[in-house]
């Protein structure tokens, strides 16, 4: 990797687990020598509103904050999060989209509907890779994991080992499900364990 600055930003409901997410990136690019800030923007988490995470790693990182058409990766856990906050993506960044609906509070209420399509309207501007993640994580046996399985997608397309990944995982994760969160990253990563 050159000494360009990578910005990556998630974004999900509250209690989907994009905190936990920014940690874990910030550990492996903290373990493989960058210099890395996490911004952490809270809506409303706790009644499951909107979730963003900034995480920009480089040789040298002057702020946390992503600016709007940065991004390099865009890590959604909820499809209508990938809609609202696409446009930070860069001309060649890439989408990584959870394909999971959780109504906001105006859908709730009636106020609004739910866009149709998200994902195939996304794909007609992005590069866009979708996976039913809690699908696959009841699949494991643990739907909370299913925030690893998109970061096991999203891997992918960064630069960092196989084994780095699972060996960050297992240090931000608490011990008892270390095992269970590594499954959920090779499962989205493409290998099963």
């Amino acid at each position: 990797m050159d000494d360009k600055t990578k910005n990556i930003m998630i974004t999900g409901v509250g209690g989907q687990g994009t905190l936990l997410t920014s940690r874990i990136l910030g550990g492996i690019m903290a373990s493989a020598g960058y210099d890395v800030k996490i911004s952490e923007v809270h809506g409303m988490a706790q009644r499951g509103g909107s979730v963003v995470t900034f995480v920009r790693y480089g040789e040298k990182v002057a702020e946390p904050i992503v600016e709007e058409g940065q991004a390099d990766v865009l890590i959604a856990f909820e499809r209508l999060e990938a809609y609202r906050y696409a446009h930070f993506l860069k001309e060649d960044g890439v989408l990584i989209v959870n394909d999971q609906r959780i109504d906001p509070m105006p859908v709730v209420t009636g106020a609004a509907e739910y866009p149709a399509d998200i994902i195939e309207e996304l794909k007609k501007e992005y590069t866009v890779y979708s996976i039913d993640a809690m699908a696959e994580a009841k699949k494991l046996g643990n739907q909370r994991v299913f925030n690893n399985i998109v970061l096991g997608m999203a891997a992918r397309h960064m630069d960092f080992t196989k084994e780095q990944w699972l060996e960050v995982i297992a240090s931000k994760v608490p011990p008892k499900t270390v095992e269970i969160n590594q499954k959920a990253f090779l499962a989205g990563y493409g290998d099963a364990a």
